[in-house]
This record gives C-alpha cells, sequence and structure tokens, in this order.
C-alpha cells in the first residue's frame, strides 16, 4: 500500500514542514478519512482522504527546492504577525508552497534554502547531520589570535556553551572594523552574533554564502535559482 507516516505526507505536499506537521498531528488539525489523528506514528498510503485544517492535501507534488538571497529585514519565515516582510514576497505566487529552512535572522543576509522536499529540509535540519553553515561576518574591531582560539574552543553563552568549527580574519576594514570568514553546525538562534558580542566583537554586517554543498554563488539580494539535481544529491549524500 506504499504507506508512510502521516507527518512525511503532509510535509512532501509542500503545506508545511515535517516539525509543524508533527506539531499538526499532534495539535489533532490533521484527519485521516474524517478520523482525527493525534499519534505520530500513524501512517497512511496514497488512497487515503488527508486533510489539515479541513483542506484536503495534495499528496503528489513536484519537489521543488530554490537558493535565495534574502536581504536584510526580511523574517525568514511564511507570514508574520507584525506585518513585516517574508522570504514568501519575494518569490512568484508559483513557489507558494515551499518554506524556509531553517532560519537566518531578520538583520541577516544572504543564503535561505526553500523547499517542498520534506526528505530533503529533515536532512538539512536535524542536528545530527551537523551541516556547515559558512558566514561573512564583519565586526567591530579585528579578533586577537587568543581570542580566534577561544572562540574555537568555548564560549559561555547563556543557553550553553558554543564554539566556531572555523574562524579566519578575511581583511582589515576602515574604522576599526574588520572581515571574517566563519563556520557553525549548530542552528542555535543568533548564535553567530552572540558568540562575537561575547568576545567583545560586535557584528556589524552578517551574510550566509553557503549551506552544506549549496553556496550563494552570484545570486544578489532577492534573487533565487532552482537547484540542480547534482545540488539535490549533493545533499543527500551527506552523512
Amino acid at each position: 500500500m506504499n504507506e508512510q507516516r502521516l507527518q512525511k505526507f503532509i510535509a512532501n505536499s509542500g503545506l508545511m514542514s515535517r516539525r509543524k506537521a508533527e506539531e499538526a498531528i499532534l495539535e489533532g488539525r490533521v484527519e485521516v478519512n474524517g478520523q482525527v489523528i493525534t499519534e505520530l506514528g500513524s501512517k497512511a498510503s496514497f488512497k487515503d482522504q488527508i486533510t489539515v485544517d479541513g483542506s484536503a492535501i495534495a499528496k503528489k507534488v513536484k519537489r521543488t527546492t530554490l537558493a535565495l538571497y534574502k536581504p536584510p529585514e526580511v523574517m525568514t519565515t511564511k507570514s508574520d504577525p507584525q506585518q513585516r516582510a517574508t522570504v514568501m514576497h519575494l518569490l512568484p505566487k508559483r513557489f507558494e508552497r515551499l518554506y524556509p529552512v531553517g532560519r537566518l535572522d531578520y538583520h541577516s543576509e544572504g543564503l535561505i534554502l526553500m523547499t517542498n522536499d520534506g526528505d530533503l529540509a529533515q536532512r538539512l535540519m536535524h542536528p545530527s547531520q551537523g551541516i556547515l553553515k559558512r558566514y561573512r561576518v564583519r565586526v567591530k574591531g579585528m579578533p586577537s589570535q587568543q581570542i580566534m582560539g577561544k572562540l574555537k574552543t568555548k564560549v559561555v553563552l547563556e543557553d550553553g556553551p558554543g564554539r566556531f568549527e572555523s574562524i579566519k580574519i578575511l581583511k582589515p576594514l576602515p574604522n576599526d572594523k574588520s572581515e571574517l570568514e566563519i563556520e557553525v553546525s549548530e542552528g542555535r538562534q543568533h548564535f553567530v552574533r552572540r558568540m562575537l558580542y561575547r568576545v567583545k566583537h560586535p557584528v556589524i554586517r552578517l551574510k550566509r554564502v553557503s549551506i552544506g554543498p549549496i553556496q550563494l554563488g552570484q545570486l544578489q539580494r532577492k534573487q533565487y535559482r532552482v537547484l540542480t539535481s547534482d545540488e539535490i544529491e549533493a545533499i543527500h549524500a551527506m552523512s
């Protein structure tokens, strides 16, 4: 019967991420053949009628993943209660069922992946994957070798210690600033900003330039491109 977990069906429809689908199930918002389902272990097949909040989901959709250059002051969400611009405002209507993978804070810019592929999103977001994300960061001052060593080993934050996988100085800048390249493997909120603030080198500008094997490349602000099959395969090959 080709059964699979209910949250996977919902995520692959492009309606929401797998995590959001799990929340919808637990909240009693999902029905299969008219019966409310609240167990995450529940399964369904393509023959089943699945609804979320009373609306039937599309069970067969073309999987699409985009690389998008998010400008500063844009939310990495489908909608915003404060009516701020979101990444959805940057895309044509035909991509309205895509959702952002992970986060990039409001004041930061750079690479965001948008997808309706629940399996791909799960692979990219699961902590066990330890996917490297690379940033170009402009900071106040220039970190000493001692500070850079500390950033690569242990900096104590309010939610536990953190470390950068790598950090290097790209160039000094006028007015007591410098540009750094930083790689991180975790996704705590505002992690890069909080780490640098703690060592007294606050961030002036933060730009994400890669997520795993996917590069921002030549994209400019608000531009996007569809990932190639080779790029998709490279993500699935990560372990």
